[in-house]
């Protein structure tokens, strides 16, 4: 004949108070009300705590203002309301390590500084003498110009250029020789 085990006895519903709210109402957990003398007493000391990890006053309280707020997310979790002060110290602590490390991260993804930006007349130079350049290498020869362009323009070896144009490697070098020495006297002559 099979044992039939006795039920254990149901437990009452427990019937909240009329003073606690629907916030309130943990049957485990810390309350918001501990939680907020909780902030009240050790507000300055968690600061305090920050402040030695990190280095500007706005991060400190930042971290210590988020790490307030996921402690009352998680209130239910903090299953004994004397280690919710705990709870808060660690939380503090993770946050800052946090922002160390997205501090450090964002120097490492810092490109180098940009050099001195030039002033709108220097722009205005470098116009008027690409413009001048342009002007002197269309009275160029086209061979001359054609080996100068492939030459320093796109950064051509000379044996590349002579491939590339269908001539010598020695009518690479005159051409170029003879295009730069007509470039000097167009760019020196008075315009």
């Amino acid at each position: 004949m099979p044992v039939i085990a006795p039920m254990p006895a149901a437990r009452p519903a427990r019937i909240p108070s009329q003073r606690e709210g629907a916030d309130d109402t943990m049957t485990a957990g810390t309350t918001v009300d501990h939680l907020t003398e909780t902030y009240r007493a050790h507000y300055r000391s968690l600061l305090g705590l920050a402040a030695l990890l990190l280095d500007d006053t706005a991060s400190c309280e930042d971290v210590v203002q988020e790490a307030f707020i996921r402690v009352h997310s998680a209130r239910k979790r903090v299953r004994d309301p004397e280690k919710t002060l705990a709870y808060l110290r660690q939380t503090v602590v993770n946050l800052s390590r946090s922002a160390l490390r997205r501090r450090i991260l964002g120097l490492k993804l810092l490109s180098k500084p940009m050099p001195d930006m030039a002033s709108a007349e220097e722009g205005a130079y470098d116009q008027l003498e690409r413009d001048e350049l342009i002007k002197a290498m269309r009275g160029l020869q086209r061979r001359q110009r054609e080996v100068l362009v492939l030459r320093y323009f796109a950064d051509m070896t000379e044996a590349q250029v002579a491939e590339t144009l269908g001539i010598s490697l020695g009518s690479v070098k005159a051409y170029g020789s003879r295009g730069i020495a007509a470039l000097r006297v167009a760019m020196e002559a008075p315009a």
